[in-house]
């Protein structure tokens, strides 16, 4: 399966997803959302995105059952893992992450250019 040249951005928090999606469209890149890690699995069956970002802690699959899924199938397609538990001693932390094949580990809150920063460094400008 050839990725395409969209995101996938696989957040259980709605107004989240629609933040990152918004932030990323503006961008210039084409987006793609999940409600959940599960969804997230699924929409691969229609296509491979270009990125993945994805939430840790989420009900069902997690982000970190995401991460692994994926870089099984589709080592190839880089990952940004997003969490608000990341630096604070709770749950899975940033390191973790990026030893389950995460490309990028960004801790919540962040900044909208730091995630298209990040974006920018793995996939490349939307236009190039």
């Amino acid at each position: 399966m050839t990725p395409t040249t969209d995101i996938l951005i696989i957040e259980d928090d709605a107004i989240m997803r629609e933040a990152l999606a918004e932030w990323l469209e503006a961008a210039g890149y084409g987006v793609r959302k999940a409600a959940d890690g599960s969804a997230g699995l699924a929409a691969f069956k229609v296509a491979a995105p270009a990125l993945v970002v994805t939430d840790i802690h989420m009900p069902g699959a997690s982000g970190a059952m995401v991460i692994a899924e994926l870089k099984q199938r589709y080592p190839e397609i880089p990952v940004i893992a997003i969490s608000c538990l990341f630096n604070s001693g709770h749950g899975m932390e940033a390191d973790a992450a990026i030893g389950l094949g995460a490309a990028r580990a960004m801790a919540k809150p962040f900044k909208r250019r730091e995630l298209l920063r990040a974006v920018a460094e793995l996939l490349g400008s939307p236009a190039g």
